[in-house]
């Protein structure tokens, strides 16, 4: 499935710019969210479609809701994932995150660039609880 279509992107009226959060293990997409070793935090300029920044972040503890309170105050719009349980994702969307689940375990560059391309594969989500 390609994806972004389906998806609309927020931005801040301030700030011209969305970010998107990659959680990472290896440098890669880590397949299951909650266990990633950081974050990726991409900024994306609007009118561009281009990357203008990349900062990492170490998540939180393992607590229900912490991250996407993180994530929210860092100003994240979107979060791309290969697996996440349906409350986390029903968390995201109660702090104005879209999610994307499903998506290759690939560079944090790779995947932003797919998504903004409109190429994002996407698959099941391996996360079940």
């Amino acid at each position: 499935m390609f994806l972004k279509d389906n998806i609309q992107t927020k931005t801040h009226e301030e700030d011209q710019h969305m970010k998107i959060a990659i959680p990472l293990a290896n440098g890669k997409l880590s397949m299951h969210f909650g266990h990633c070793e950081r974050f990726a935090i991409v900024d994306v300029d609007d009118d561009t479609q281009q990357i203008t920044q990349k900062q990492e972040i170490s998540p939180p503890s393992h607590e229900p809701g912490a991250l996407p309170a993180l994530l929210h105050q860092q100003g994240v719009h979107i979060i791309i994932a290969g697996g996440m349980g349906q409350r986390a994702q029903q968390i995201f969307v109660q702090n104005d995150i879209q999610v994307v689940v499903g998506a290759a375990s690939l560079t944090p560059e790779e995947l932003v660039k797919a998504y903004l391309d409109g190429t994002l594969q996407t698959g099941a989500n391996i996360c079940d609880h």
